[in-house]
């Protein structure tokens, strides 16, 4: 009898753990979709898709794109002056390296077509959340939104 009740009583705490568990497995996977971590983006087409980061200052506003078509990549840098209302801008070109898990390396070495010294790069990580695609400069933290959300919003 006592054997019975042991058993018994260490088959319902076994159940008990397995539903702890799966509960707090289903938590820590919310968590991680909010972060945009730990996703296989493999089969996620990045070809003809664009990247917007926009950065408000004082006394300018500096609005990027980088455009990805296959592994080739343009980069482009506006700078609006606030007080004059002038604008100027650099578009480089160069190629772009995604690696097996979510890193894409750019590399951009020609500036408005003339080869530079020392190119741009950017190391950034591809991320999901929400159905939105963003990349996260993994040096700055900055978020490029695909462009494509915000003509949706």
């Amino acid at each position: 009898m006592r054997k019975t009740l042991l058993i018994l009583l260490f088959v319902l705490s076994g159940l008990g753990l397995k539903a702890q568990y799966g509960t707090i497995s289903a938590v820590l996977d919310q968590l991680e979709e909010r972060r945009g971590i730990n996703k296989n983006l493999k089969n996620v087409n990045l070809d003809n898709s664009k990247f917007v980061l926009i950065k408000d200052f004082d006394d300018h506003t500096e609005r990027s794109f980088i455009s990805i078509n296959g592994n080739l990549t343009t980069y482009v840098e506006v700078f609006d002056d606030k007080q004059t209302g002038k604008s100027s801008s650099n578009v480089f070109t160069g190629d772009i390296v995604r690696s097996q898990d979510n890193i894409i390396s750019l590399r951009a070495d020609k500036l408005e077509g003339q080869k530079i010294g020392l190119p741009v790069t950017k190391t950034l990580m591809l991320t999901k959340q929400k159905k939105v695609l963003y990349l996260i400069d993994v040096n700055t933290k900055e978020r490029w939104i695909e462009e494509s959300a915000l003509n949706k919003k």
